[in-house]
C-alpha cells in the first residue's frame, strides 16, 4: 500500500484519500504556485491504525453512551478527551510505523516539519474546518513526527470538531483524516489574505505579522491589517498592529518572544509586498474558480503558499457555518491569564460588594412605587451578572480543559483524567459552607441537651456559641429553605437547615469522608518533571491557572446566588404587599405596578427550576443497567434518594445515593451525606461531578431521564468508573417522607 504520496503524484481520483487541503496543494504545486517541500499522508494509513488498534470500536462505544444530539457540552467535551488519550497510548503498528520511519527519513532528514490535517470533509457542504483540527508547527526528530500524526489523527475527533459535524449533517462515524507533512518555512513575515473581503466583494483583506503564521492564525499576535481594491489593485488602507511580539521556532515547537525594536517600528509588508500577495490570491481563485482564504509566508524574499481553501462565510444567510462560535470556547493561555486577572481582580469584588450593598438595604420602608422601581433595579442588576457568568465566567472554565490536555501530552497516563487528582482538595466556597455545617453539626453531636431542642424544635439560646454559629452561617448562605445562596425563609414551614445539621450529627463527622487524591505530590512532581527550564514554568503555571478555574468553576454560582437571593428578597415583599393589598383598598396604579414588576418572576425559582421528566411513551419502565459518562471514580451501593426539587434536600439521610437532574452549586451541601452521585446532566466539569471528586464519592453524569427511571428508596449501585448505574432492586411503593418540621420563631 502506498501510504504516502507527492503533489505530483495526485489526480483527481485521489481526492478523497487525502483531503480537500492536501488537494488542493497539489493543484498548487502543479500549477508554479512555490510550496514548501510536501508529502501527504493518506486516509488508508489512519483506518490501517485505529483498526489495528482497535479503536474504531472504542470511538463508537464513547459516541454512543447516549445519543450524540442529546448531549450537552460538558459530554462532548469529556467525549473527546477520552478519545483523544486512547489515541495518544496506541502505538502505531507494523508494517505502518517502519513505512513511515523510513520515508521521513529520507524525504525529510533532519528537517523540522508543519503537521497539518486534511480530513476528506472539511470544507464539505459549504462549510469550513479551519481551526477544528490541529496542526503542529517546527516539529522536530522522526519520533517526535510520528507522535504529532496521531495527534493530528486524533483530533478529528476533537470537541469542536464533534460539534460542527453534527452541526452540518456529517457522519462521525465515517469521518477519517489524511494528514499533510510539510517542511517548516521559518519565514520573517507570515500572514492571510482574503481574495474578497467576506463584507465587500470589491476588497481584498491582508493580515500580517512578523514571524510564523501560527501567532495570527491562534489570535495570540495581531497583525497589520491592509485593504485593497480588488479591481483597480491599489491598496485602500493600512491599520497598523502594536508590534510588541512574534511567534518563532524554538527548541520544542514555537514560542512567543518579544519583538526586535528594529521591526516593531515599521510594518511586515510594504504596499507592494501587499500588491504582490493580493495578486498571488487573485491567481488561486482563479485556479480553484472561488474566493481563496490563503495562508503565506515570506522568506527570504521569496513568498511561500502554505495552504488555500475557499471562503465559506461570503454569504452568512446561506449557512449554518457556527464554527467562530464553536471555536471562541477555546481559549488561550495568555488570553486565560487576561481572563482570570479580570474575574479575581474585578468582577468578583464587584459582586461580593453588589451583594452586600442590595443584602444592606431597607426594602421594608420603600413606598409601593419604589418598590416596584427596586424589583426592576436588581432584576437588571441579576441579569447583567447572568450575563456576565456567561461571557466570562464559562469560558474561564477551558483552564482545566487546556491543563488535562497539556497533561495528558506529557505524561500519557491510562485515565485520562488522572489530572483531576491535581486540582481537586482546593479551598472553594461550597467546601467553606460544608464546613460550617460539621463544625455545628460537631456542636449538636456534642451536646445532648442542644440536640433534644433542635429535634422537639424548642428555642436556643441565640446569644450561646451554636446561636452566633447559625447567624454566621445564614448571613453568608442563608438558611438552605431558598435555591439560591443567601435566600431565607422561603418555605416557613420548614427548617431544612436544623433537619440536615440533625441527620449529620447522628453519624460520624461527614467531612472525614473527603479523600485527599492518592499521591497527588507524586503525580504533580511527575508532570513537572516532564517539563526543562521555560516549558517547566510554563507547565507551573498552567496547573496554578487550571486550579483557579477549577475553583470559580464551582464558586461563581455560589457568588451569583447571593445576588439572585436579594432580587429574591424584594419580589418577596412585592408578591406579599400585593397579596396584601388585594384583600383592602388600595391605589390601583399601585397594585397593577407592583404586579408588573414582578411579572415571571417566581420566587426564586425563575432562574432555577428543576426539569421533571415524564415517560412519554405510557409505557411502565423497569431497566436494570443506566449508562452515563464517569465522572467520579469509586463504586457504592446505597438507597437512591430522588431530588426533583430544591426542599426535597431536606429530607437526604446519611449514606443515601443523590439521584437528580443537576446539582447546583447553591445545593452542595448534602454531599458529605451522600454515597455517591447520579445526575441526568452530563460532564466531568458539571457541579455534582467537582463537588463528589472533592469528597471522594462515585459520580455517574449524563443519564437520560434518571429522575424518572431512579426512584427514591431503591437499591442501587454507582460505578464511577465505568459510568455504569446498576438498580438492584426497585421501591414498588415510594417511602412516605416525614412530616416537615414547622419552624417556630426563636
Amino acid at each position: 500500500m502506498n501510504w504516502i504520496l507527492s503533489p505530483f503524484e495526485i489526480s483527481t481520483d485521489h481526492r478523497s484519500r487525502i483531503g480537500p487541503k492536501a488537494y488542493a496543494l497539489s493543484l498548487m504545486a502543479r500549477e508554479g504556485f512555490k510550496i514548501p517541500d510536501t508529502l501527504f499522508l493518506t486516509v488508508d494509513a489512519y483506518n490501517v491504525f485505529v483498526n489495528a488498534a482497535g479503536l474504531r470500536e472504542r470511538i463508537l462505544l464513547e459516541l454512543n453512551r447516549k445519543r450524540f444530539k442529546d448531549m450537552r457540552w460538558e459530554e462532548i467535551w469529556d467525549c473527546a478527551t477520552r478519545i483523544r488519550n486512547i489515541f495518544l497510548k496506541k502505538q502505531i503498528p507494523e508494517p505502518l510505523n517502519s513505512y513511515l520511519t523510513e520515508k521521513i527519513n529520507s524525504c525529510f532528514s533532519g528537517k523540522t516539519l508543519a503537521v497539518r490535517s486534511s480530513a476528506p470533509d472539511e470544507d464539505a457542504s459549504g462549510s469550513s474546518f479551519a481551526g477544528l483540527h490541529e496542526s503542529f508547527i517546527n516539529v522536530r526528530g522522526t519520533s517526535s513526527i510520528l507522535d504529532h500524526i496521531r495527534r493530528v489523527w486524533a483530533s478529528l475527533w476533537s470537541d469542536a470538531a464533534l460539534l460542527y459535524r453534527q452541526e452540518i449533517g456529517l457522519d462521525v462515524e465515517k469521518s477519517a483524516m489524511a494528514v499533510v507533512l510539510q517542511e517548516t518555512v521559518t519565514g520573517n513575515r507570515s500572514g492571510v489574505v482574503f481574495s474578497q473581503n467576506p463584507n465587500d466583494e470589491t476588497q481584498v483583506i491582508i493580515e500580517s505579522v512578523y514571524g510564523l503564521n501560527q501567532g495570527l492564525v491562534d489570535g495570540r499576535v495581531e497583525p497589520d491589517r491592509w485593504v485593497l481594491d480588488r479591481d483597480k489593485k491599489t491598496v485602500l488602507s493600512h491599520t497598523p498592529a502594536p508590534r510588541e511580539h512574534w511567534m518563532i521556532p524554538s527548541e520544542h515547537g514555537v514560542e512567543i518572544a518579544p519583538l526586535p525594536e528594529d521591526l516593531s517600528g515599521r510594518p511586515p509588508l510594504s504596499n507592494q509586498d501587499a500588491l504582490d500577495i493580493s495578486e498571488l490570491a487573485n491567481r488561486s481563485e482563479g485556479l480553484f474558480k472561488a474566493p481563496q482564504d490563503l495562508e503565506w509566508t515570506i522568506k527570504n524574499d521569496t513568498l511561500y503558499v502554505l495552504q488555500s481553501r475557499p471562503i465559506t462565510t461570503l454569504s452568512p444567510g446561506e449557512t449554518q457555518d457556527k464554527r467562530a462560535w464553536y471555536l471562541s470556547l477555546h481559549r488561550s493561555v495568555e488570553n486565560l491569564k487576561a481572563l482570570r486577572a479580570t474575574i479575581e481582580e474585578t468582577l468578583i469584588p464587584e459582586m461580593k460588594k453588589t451583594a452586600k450593598e442590595l443584602s444592606e438595604q431597607d426594602i421594608m420602608v420603600l413606598s409601593n412605587g419604589e418598590l416596584a422601581d427596586e424589583v426592576r433595579r436588581r432584576r437588571k442588576i441579576n441579569q447583567h451578572w447572568v450575563n456576565t457568568y456567561w461571557e466570562e465566567f464559562i469560558p474561564y472554565a477551558h483552564g482545566i480543559r487546556l491543563f488535562g490536555q497539556y497533561y495528558n501530552d506529557a505524561v500519557r497516563p491510562d485515565d485520562p483524567y488522572e489530572f483531576m487528582n491535581l486540582l481537586t482538595q482546593t479551598k472553594m466556597a461550597s467546601l467553606e459552607r460544608n464546613q460550617l455545617m460539621e463544625d455545628m453539626a460537631s456542636m449538636v453531636r456534642k451536646d445532648r441537651q442542644l440536640f433534644e431542642r433542635l429535634n422537639s424544635e424548642e428555642a436556643f439560646d441565640l446569644n450561646s456559641e451554636f446561636g452566633k454559629k447559625v447567624d454566621e452561617f445564614i448571613e453568608k448562605f442563608g438558611d438552605l429553605s431558598c435555591a439560591v445562596t443567601g435566600g431565607t425563609e422561603c418555605a416557613t414551614d420548614t427548617r431544612p437547615l436544623f433537619k440536615l445539621l440533625l441527620e449529620m450529627a447522628v453519624n460520624p463527622s461527614s467531612l472525614a469522608s473527603r479523600k485527599k487524591p492518592n499521591g497527588a505530590r507524586a503525580l504533580q512532581q511527575r508532570f513537572l518533571e516532564c517539563f526543562q527550564g521555560p516549558k517547566r514554568k510554563e507547565a507551573e503555571e498552567l496547573l496554578d491557572l487550571a486550579r483557579s478555574s477549577y475553583r470559580l468553576r464551582d464558586d461563581d454560582n455560589i457568588y451569583l446566588g447571593k445576588i439572585e437571593a436579594q432580587l429574591l428578597r424584594a419580589v418577596k415583599e412585592a408578591k406579599s404587599r400585593v397579596e396584601s393589598f388585594e384583600h383592602r383598598e388600595t391605589r390601583k396604579i399601585e397594585l397593577d405596578d407592583l404586579k408588573s414588576a414582578i411579572q415571571d418572576l417566581d420566587d426564586g425559582t425563575f432562574n432555577r427550576k428543576a426539569s421533571l421528566q415524564k415517560n412519554t411513551n405510557g409505557i411502565k419502565v423497569n431497566p436494570r443497567q443506566l449508562v452515563g459518562q464517569p465522572a467520579g471514580p469509586g463504586l457504592s451501593k446505597g438507597m437512591a434518594r430522588v431530588v426533583r426539587q430544591h426542599l426535597d434536600l431536606q429530607d437526604f439521610k446519611h449514606s443515601e445515593i443523590l439521584v437528580c437532574d443537576a446539582v447546583d452549586p447553591n445545593t452542595t451541601f448534602v454531599i458529605p451525606l451522600a454515597a455517591g452521585v447520579v445526575e441526568r446532566r452530563g460532564g466531568m466539569l458539571i457541579h455534582g461531578a467537582i463537588i463528589a471528586r472533592e469528597y471522594g464519592l462515585p459520580c455517574v453524569t449524563g443519564i437520560p431521564d434518571a429522575t424518572a427511571l431512579i426512584h427514591t428508596g431503591d437499591e442501587i449501585t454507582v460505578d464511577g468508573y465505568l459510568g455504569i448505574v446498576t438498580i438492584l432492586k426497585t421501591c414498588e411503593k415510594r417511602p412516605l417522607l416525614p412530616n416537615p418540621i414547622v419552624r417556630k420563631k426563636f
